[in-house]
């Protein structure tokens, strides 16, 4: 794999890989303008938390926010999946979904689980949109050819975006791609209005995660081997997306607002778990390098601490655009838990024709076709889904009137269709 780091744009750094050097070298753009801009943002946050000590939302609901992939790619067959193929597959892109909702719920069991006392259960979940911007169904993943074999993470954003885009007040948009040079992945830093200072939210049409394709997912796929393979890399970017600083707040000892975690010299840019110290105001700390907004390989990480989670709901508060996407997500889930299983555009011709399948979780599921003679046409089996949309066209049905039926586990639905 390629040596690939992280850069954040709202505290302008960068991280490059050159002949001449193994490692990820860290360029900081300082001045009085952009420290004023960390503090005056702290600011606003603090005043959120001591003005709304007592927010229901901000301290104790579960926020579900809705996520559409938009997988950029420069596969002329369209074909999905395999090695070097930017067209990365569903199952890669579900192992990323799988990882997200480890790492922010502290799932137990999992590598996203710790028993440190300050470790915190973010109480955040993601699922792929079930609805598209023109109210229709989704699998949340939205494929895009363009006949460009890779990306320059500062110049080229907005034509990624240009390429797919869903309203950032709606949706957290994530888009993986090919990046040029040594980048693994780009998070837009929310904004908020203070009086006095621009703190506005950043362009609606980059709002979002920028993610390379070599290092989205859990060990499969093109994300199947190296450091950053386990795909922390997408949850440290949706950290900055949230609000977070690094936690050496990119400079030596420098904050990140949080209390609980050790003021530190900085990021923890190694290759390995090992213990490293710092010495801030003539005290030694230990860094806490399992911390998902450090510089840490992936297997490292596991921790969001209880500081952490307080900042990112107010920050969830204080920006506008974020706070619009937790309100509006309640009208892009599913009316209800249970299973279901509908068809879209029926009767119509296999481009049109689709099959909705609402799921309560991740599970298997089979579809199986059969003409008016009872004969099997078609049998195919999903293993471990969320809830998705299939094309008709991409199961090779004949026209005409058939039976379709979805059994998962035991629950069994069939259907009637006609295709033209």
């Amino acid at each position: 794999m390629r040596m690939k780091r992280l850069i954040n744009s709202f505290l302008f750094f960068l991280c490059f890989y050159s002949a001449f050097s193994q490692r990820c070298a860290q360029r900081e753009i300082s001045s009085a303008e952009l420290k004023q801009r960390h503090e005056n943002f702290q600011v606003l946050l603090d005043n959120y938390q001591k003005n709304n000590s007592k927010n229901v939302r901000q301290q104790e609901e579960i926020i579900r926010i809705p996520v559409v992939v938009h997988v950029i790619h420069n596969e002329p067959s369209r074909r999905i999946g395999g090695e070097n193929n930017t067209n990365i597959s569903d199952e890669q892109i579900f192992s990323q979904m799988k990882v997200l909702n480890e790492d922010f719920r502290k799932e137990f069991g999992t590598r996203g689980y710790n028993e440190n006392p300050v470790g915190a259960d973010m109480e955040i979940e993601f699922f792929l949109a079930q609805q598209d911007p023109n109210g229709q169904p989704s699998s949340g993943i939205n494929r895009v050819y363009y006949n460009k074999s890779n990306y320059d993470v500062f110049s080229d954003l907005e034509l990624i975006s240009s390429l797919s885009y869903w309203p950032s007040d709606k949706y957290l948009n994530i888009w993986v791609v090919n990046f040029s040079g040594s980048y693994l992945g780009y998070g837009e830093f929310p904004g908020g209005a203070l009086d006095g200072l621009e703190l506005t939210d950043p362009p609606e049409e980059t709002d979002g995660v920028f993610i390379d394709y070599e290092v989205f997912g859990d060990r499969t796929g093109t994300a199947s081997s190296g450091v950053y393979s386990y795909g922390r890399t997408t949850t440290h970017e949706i950290g900055h997306w949230l609000g977070l600083l690094h936690t050496w707040g990119d400079v030596r000892c420098g904050t990140d607002y949080c209390d609980d975690t050790p003021q530190i010299q900085g990021a923890n840019d190694t290759e390995t778990c090992r213990q490293i110290s710092s010495r801030c105001n003539g005290e030694f700390t230990i860094n806490m390098i399992e911390n998902y907004m450090d510089y840490t390989p992936d297997s490292c990480m596991n921790i969001f601490t209880n500081d952490q989670k307080a900042r990112v709901r107010a920050a969830l508060e204080v920006s506008q655009r974020r706070r619009r996407l937790v309100l509006n997500s309640q009208f892009l889930l599913p009316a209800t838990n249970l299973t279901e299983f509908n068809i879209i555009n029926n009767p119509g011709n296999s481009s049109m024709l689709s099959f909705q399948i609402l799921l309560p979780d991740f599970q298997d599921f089979t579809i199986s076709g059969y003409n008016l003679l009872g004969q099997q046409i078609l049998y195919k089996e999903f293993k471990d889904y969320p809830s998705t949309v299939v094309r008709a066209e991409d199961l090779n049905l004949p026209t005409g009137p058939l039976i379709i039926r979805m059994q998962t586990g035991n629950e069994i639905f069939t259907k009637r269709i006609v295709l033209f």
